[in-house]
C-alpha cells in the first residue's frame, strides 16, 4: 500500500483572521454543548451508569464540562470479555488493515481540530497554542503509528540456510489496559492507545477523572472511523475502583500507563504479582514525571536560553512531564540571565485560555493547594523574585513563581511540582551545573545552553535524561524528530513517536522451514 512520507502536522497560524474566527466559532459551539452525559462504551454498546463524575472547567471552576458515567468492577469484567472477543479477528487482521483506520481517524482528527482545541481549553485549562500543538501531536501519532505497523508487517530479516526460510514475525500481546493522564487529554491519549491496537491488540481505555469528556471525543473519532466493536472499550471510573482491578486482572496481557511516579510505580508493582492461573508475565510500559532542568553555560546566547527558560518553566502553567523547572545558570552570567528570566516572565499574561491568555489556569483545587505550599517552601529555601500570587475565586490561577539562589539540595530543586515554580541555582562551570542537573531520582528532559563543543561533547555523555537539547527548550518533542520518553523514575525508557515503541505491544516469533 503506497503511503506518503510522514510529515508532522502544521501549527495553526493565529495571525490569520480566520483561523481566529474558526476558532472562536467552535469555542461558541462547545460552550453549547457543556453539561451532556457521556456514556461508557464497552463492546460497541453505550452503558450509562448511575454513577456519574462532573468534569469541571479549571479556569470557572464551577462550569461543569460533562458528566461521565463512572465504571465498576462489574463493567471492567465485561469489557475484558469484549476485548478478548474483539481480540480474535482483529489480532489476525493485517497490520496494513489496522493501519487504515489510524489514518481514516487522523483526517476526522484534522477536520475537528478547532474542535478538540475547544475543548482543551475548557476542560484542561490550555491556551491555543498549547492546545494546538497537542492535537498536532495526537494527529501526527495516528499518521506515524499507520506507518511504522507497515514497517511490521515486514518483520525482520534473519540469516539464510541453505533449504531452509527463516522468518521472525510480530505478533500481538493480546489485551491491555491504557491509564491516560489529564495533561495531555487528546495526545497521549491518542498515542496510547492506537500504538497499541495498530499491533494488534485490543483494550480497555481508562481515561483521567480530570479530563474525560475530551477522551470520549477521542472514542467519537474512532467510532466515526468505523473501528469494529470491542477494539476500543472505554472505561472511565476512578483510580481506586477500577485501577487495581484492572492491572490485577488474570486477563489483562499489558497495561500502558502515563502519570504520576507514585501511580506509576504502583501499577508496576500490582502488576507484577502473579494471579492464580495466570499464564503470562504483564508486560508494563509507563511514562511517569521529571524533574528537568536547563543549564546555561557562560558562552550562551543568553537571551535565546532565557526565553528558552522561561517558556519551558511556564507553558501550560508547568504541568507537563517535561517542564523545565530548574534553571542552573554559570556565576558569571547569573545575575544577567535572573533579570532577564524575570523581565519575559513579567510579559505573561494571567487568564483564561478562551481568551488565549498566556498562563491559564492549574488543573483543580488540590494541584492549587499542593503548588501553593511548594511556593512556600522555596520562600524558606531560596529568594522570591517574581509571582507566587495565586487567586481561586473563579478559576484555580497561579501567577509564574521565580526563586534565584536556590541550594542545589533543595526541595524545590529536587522534587517535581507540576506547576509554574522555576528554581534558579548558581554554578561555577558546566561540569558542577550537570553534576547538580544529574541529582534528581529522574532522567526525562535536559537542555545544555552553550556556544563551546566541548560542552556539548561533555554533556551528551553525561546529562542523564532520555531528550537532551542543545541551545533550545527542554519542552515539545515532536512525533518522528524527537522521540520521547525517559528512565529512572521518569518511566521504562520506551520512546514514543517511532517504531521502537509499538515493539512493546507485539512479541516476536521465528518461523523456521525446511524446503
Amino acid at each position: 500500500m503506497p503511503v506518503a512520507p510522514f510529515q508532522n502536522d502544521a501549527p495553526t497560524d493565529w495571525k490569520k483572521t480566520e483561523n481566529k474566527d474558526n476558532l472562536n466559532k467552535n469555542l461558541e459551539f462547545v460552550k453549547s454543548e457543556l453539561g451532556q452525559k457521556y456514556p461508557l462504551l464497552i463492546g460497541g454498546k453505550e452503558v450509562l451508569t448511575d454513577n456519574n463524575l462532573a468534569s469541571y472547567n479549571p479556569a470557572a471552576h464551577n462550569e461543569v464540562i460533562g458528566y461521565v458515567s463512572q465504571a465498576g468492577g462489574d463493567h471492567i469484567e465485561t469489557a475484558i470479555s469484549a476485548a478478548r472477543s474483539a481480540y480474535e479477528s482483529w489480532g489476525q487482521a493485517t497490520f496494513q488493515e489496522r493501519s487504515l483506520y489510524l489514518f481514516k481517524a487522523a483526517e476526522i482528527m484534522k477536520r475537528r481540530k478547532a474542535e478538540l482545541v475547544a475543548w482543551q481549553i475548557y476542560e484542561a485549562g490550555k491556551n491555543w497554542a498549547e492546545a494546538d500543538g497537542e492535537t498536532n501531536e495526537a494527529i501526527d501519532f495516528l499518521e506515524m503509528y499507520g506507518r511504522k505497523a507497515l514497517e511490521l508487517e515486514q518483520g525482520q530479516e534473519l540469516v539464510s540456510l541453505p533449504g531452509i526460510e527463516n522468518r521472525l514475525e510480530y505478533k500481538p500481546l493480546g489485551v491491555g489496559a491504557i491509564i491516560s493522564p489529564w495533561n495531555f487529554p487528546i495526545a497521549i491519549v491518542t498515542g496510547m492507545t492506537v500504538s497499541a491496537i495498530v499491533t494488534g491488540n485490543t483494550v480497555l481505555l481508562k481515561p483521567a477523572s480530570l479530563t474525560p469528556v475530551i477522551a470520549a471525543k477521542f472514542m467519537e473519532i474512532m467510532h466515526e472511523a468505523n473501528l469494529p466493536d470491542g477494539v476500543i472499550n472505554f472505561v472511565p471510573g476512578a483510580s481506586g475502583d477500577i485501577g487495581d482491578y484492572m492491572v490485577a486482572h488474570r486477563d489483562i496481557n499489558f497495561i500502558s500507563f502515563t502519570g504520576s511516579k507514585e501511580a506509576g510505580l504502583h501499577i508496576d508493582e500490582v502488576a507484577h504479582k502473579r494471579i492464580p492461573g495466570q499464564r503470562w508475565i504483564k508486560r508494563v510500559v509507563a511514562e511517569m514525571g521529571g524533574k528537568n532542568g536547563i543549564v546555561v553555560d557562560e558562552s550562551a546566547d543568553l537571551d535565546a536560553a532565557a526565553d528558552g527558560i522561561v517558556t519551558s518553566a511556564f507553558g501550560y502553567q508547568g504541568q507537563k512531564c517535561s517542564a523545565g523547572s530548574r534553571a542552573i545558570i554559570h556565576e558569571n552570567v547569573y545575575d544577567t540571565m535572573v533579570d532577564k528570566i524575570i523581565e519575559r516572565a513579567k510579559a505573561l499574561q494571567v487568564g483564561s485560555g478562551t481568551e488565549n491568555n498566556a498562563i491559564g489556569p492549574v488543573i483543580d483545587e488540590k494541584a492549587f493547594k499542593k503548588i501553593n505550599e511548594y511556593i512556600e517552601v522555596g520562600k524558606e529555601e531560596g529568594t522570591l523574585v517574581f509571582g507566587g500570587d495565586s487567586d481561586d475565586t473563579k478559576g484555580y490561577y497561579i501567577t509564574p513563581a521565580i526563586f534565584k539562589d536556590v541550594p542545589a539540595t533543595s526541595r524545590i530543586m529536587k522534587e517535581e511540582i507540576f506547576g509554574p515554580v522555576l528554581a534558579i541555582c548558581k554554578v561555577a562551570n558546566v561540569e558542577e551545573g550537570v553534576q547538580v542537573y544529574n541529582d534528581t531520582e529522574f532522567g526525562l528532559t535536559g537542555a545544555l545552553y552553550t556556544k563551546n563543543r566541548d560542552q556539548i561533547s561533555y554533556a551528551r555523555q553525561k546529562m542523564d535524561c532520555g531528550n537532551l537539547f542543545f541551545n533550545g527548550k527542554c519542552t515539545g518533542a515532536l512525533v518522528g524528530v524527537q522521540p520521547f520518553g525517559g528512565y529512572y523514575m521518569s518511566g521504562t525508557g520506551s520512546k514514543t513517536g517511532c517504531l521502537d515503541y509499538l515493539l512493546n505491544f507485539v512479541k516476536s516469533k521465528t518461523c523456521a522451514e525446511n524446503l
